[in-house]
Formats: structure tokens, C-alpha cells, sequence
């Protein structure tokens, strides 16, 4: 995992965050930088339709992307931050739960409409806004909130799965977050971890009634706001 006290993937990255690509001397960092930089330096096969000739479809799987990558990972994060790492008990986690369900399904609706009749995302190909949803979906479905029976997102979930490149992944994901998951609480307490909060993430936790988590987080020091760093 990275670690904000490691001088060499600061430097490289000054998020400290994943992912991050290196190709040879270069280091790439942001989701969506590395999927423009692979569109861009492999082409083929595209993940985007041809700028020319669709444009609006360019731009629809983009946006579906932001949401993703901001919306709807802010939920599944805060879902973590409650029940992987242990930050709210009883009562709060049951609220802080609930509320990410709620939010959870909404996304997962918006998404089902973006989909429609359509086999994926971009039409009647795989492509970028598939390798985007097909992610958040499997870390929600991790959490047993599964799009909704005899839905189309339900039905294009099982489809991308069985997409070899998607299923390998999601398959590490998943396996990695089982070996792992159970010393996360622990990592935590001894303080040898200081998780982001920045940007929705932050949001998603001060709307859906996490302040005090954010408070205690900042007096136990085992959270941290984005470079550049305050003063002391």
C-alpha cells in the first residue's frame, strides 16, 4: 500500500495514492490520466468510439466515468472507512450503512439508465465506460448490495464478468480485499495507516452524518487531507 512517508513514491506521486502506471521512466497517477494515456499510446483496440464520427458517445462514456469516479467510489469508500476499517459501531455504522445502501441503489439506477437496451455501455461494444461501472459495481456487490434482480445493470454485470481481462481482475480485487480485509481494524488502531479524505469522499461522510468520524480521525492522526500538506 502506499505510504505518505515513502520520499520516492511521494515524489513520483504527491496524492500518495493508487493507482499509479509506470511505463519505463514515466509515472502516471489519476484513473482517468492512465486511461487517456493508454487510448493514446495503444489505440487499438479503442476504448472510446472515433472522435469524428461519435463524439457524443466520446463524451457520454466520460461521463459516465466522472460519476464513478467521483459519486458513486465516494459511497463504496465510505462503506470501507464504516465497515472495513471499523469507524463507526452500532448505532452510527447501522445509520452510515444504511445511508450508502440508499445512495448505492440510486447510482445503480442512474447507471441502468445509461445502459438501457444496450449490450454495454458504449452500444454494441465493450469499451471505457464498461471497465469504469464494471469495477464500482463489483465493490458494492463485495459489500452484498447487487444491482437489482432482472435489472439490465444485473444483466450486463454478469456479461462484463465473464469479459477475461474484467474477470481476472476483478477476481485479484476481490481475493486481495479477503485476504486483507480482517487486519484492516487492527492496521488502524496501532496507527500504521492514514487514510485520504479528500474531495467526495470527504462529502460523502460530512452529508451522510460522519463528522465525528472525520473529527476523530484528525485527533487520533489517523487520517490525512491531500498535498500540499498544512503546517503543523
Amino acid at each position: 500500500m502506499p505510504s505518505a512517508t515513502d520520499p520516492a513514491f511521494s515524489r513520483d506521486n504527491p496524492r500518495v495514492e493508487m493507482p499509479m502506471l509506470v511505463d519505463g521512466d514515466l509515472r502516471i497517477w489519476d484513473s482517468t490520466i492512465i486511461l487517456e494515456y493508454i487510448e493514446d499510446k495503444w489505440p487499438e483496440p479503442a476504448l472510446l468510439p472515433p472522435a469524428k464520427a461519435d463524439p457524443a458517445g466520446r463524451a457520454r462514456a466520460r461521463m459516465i466515468e466522472d460519476v464513478c469516479d467521483t459519486h458513486y467510489e465516494a459511497v463504496n469508500w465510505g462503506l470501507g472507512e464504516v465497515n472495513t476499517f471499523g469507524r463507526a459501531e452500532g448505532a452510527a455504522a447501522e445509520k452510515l450503512t444504511a445511508q450508502a445502501k440508499h445512495q448505492i441503489k440510486q447510482v445503480q439506477t442512474w447507471l441502468g439508465e445509461q445502459l438501457g437496451a444496450s449490450e454495454w455501455f458504449g452500444g454494441d461494444r465493450f469499451g471505457w465506460a464498461d471497465l469504469t461501472v464494471a469495477v464500482l459495481v463489483n465493490r458494492s456487490a463485495s459489500y452484498g448490495i447487487r444491482p437489482e434482480e432482472g435489472s439490465a445493470l444485473e444483466t450486463w454485470f454478469a456479461r462484463v464478468g465473464d469479459v477475461p481481462a474484467v474477470k481476472e481482475t476483478l477476481q485479484e480485487c476481490n481475493d486481495a480485499l479477503k485476504a486483507a480485509g480482517p487486519a484492516f481494524k487492527d492496521i488502524l488502531r496501532q496507527g500504521l495507516m492514514r487514510r485520504q479524505y479528500r474531495d467526495h469522499r470527504l462529502e460523502w461522510m460530512v452529508k451522510s452524518g460522519g463528522i465525528d468520524i472525520v473529527l476523530d480521525g484528525i485527533q487520533k492522526k489517523n487520517i490525512r487531507f491531500p498535498w500540499p500538506d498544512p503546517l503543523e
